[in-house]
């Protein structure tokens, strides 16, 4: 049976999450510290889709492994769950600053952690879908500018998060709305621009500099 996905567990202390994300569908690896990880990434065939990086670990702690994972184009864009028993708000900022994903506290619930990665993965799949897809499709439908209606700031800002792989429930935790309003917003998108799909709608948007890439 194929894995749901395939992690690299980096900590120093890996057997329980060694023992248990097999049990969830997961393939897991091991590294018990940064450099053995950041070698590990570097071999890998296919990519591990997701990183669970414990932040204290000897050689190469959590911080600088995250930093060279971020600065080198082949793995910048690898999801990475921090993981730590650090609980202050201003160190979890700092993880996320430097290019985490997300950020768990040890000891933590499991089912908790179980959701974090899903929906991490998730979000994941999606960007590397709408990556390829500006990658790879051209806009195959004709539109006339002067049929095409002007896009309110607040439209624009959702859309610009559609175009950064946001999902509707991401956006609207983000803007603090409900997210039926976020597909109300959407629809008035794709009728302003005469579009069907999300993935139109961002690139008509993009052409037309409504949005930044």
């Amino acid at each position: 049976m194929n894995s749901l996905a395939k992690i690299l567990i980096v900590d120093d202390n890996p057997k329980y999450l060694e023992d248990v994300l097999p049990m969830y569908g997961y393939e897991v690896e091991v590294a018990t510290d940064g450099i053995k990880a950041l070698q590990l990434i570097q071999q890998a065939k296919p990519q591990y889709n997701l990183v669970l990086l414990d932040v204290m670990m000897p050689n190469l702690d959590g911080w600088e492994t995250l930093k060279r994972i971020r600065g080198n184009k082949k793995t910048e864009n690898l999801p990475v769950i921090m993981l730590t028993a650090i609980d202050e708000e201003q160190k979890q900022v700092l993880g996320l600053r430097t290019g985490a994903d997300d950020y768990i506290t040890k000891p933590f619930v499991l089912p908790n952690l179980l959701a974090r990665i899903e929906s991490l993965l998730r979000r994941s799949q999606w960007k590397d879908a709408e990556a390829k897809a500006k990658a790879k499709i051209n806009i195959d439908f004709e539109y006339d500018e002067s049929t095409i209606s002007p896009l309110t700031a607040k439209e624009k800002e959702i859309l610009s998060l559609v175009a950064k792989g946001s999902t509707n429930d991401d956006i609207s935790k983000k803007l603090n709305l409900q997210e039926s309003t976020i597909k109300t917003h959407l629809n008035r998108v794709f009728k302003k621009l005469n579009v069907k799909t999300r993935t139109q709608a961002v690139l008509l948007a993009l052409q037309m500099n409504f949005i930044d890439d």
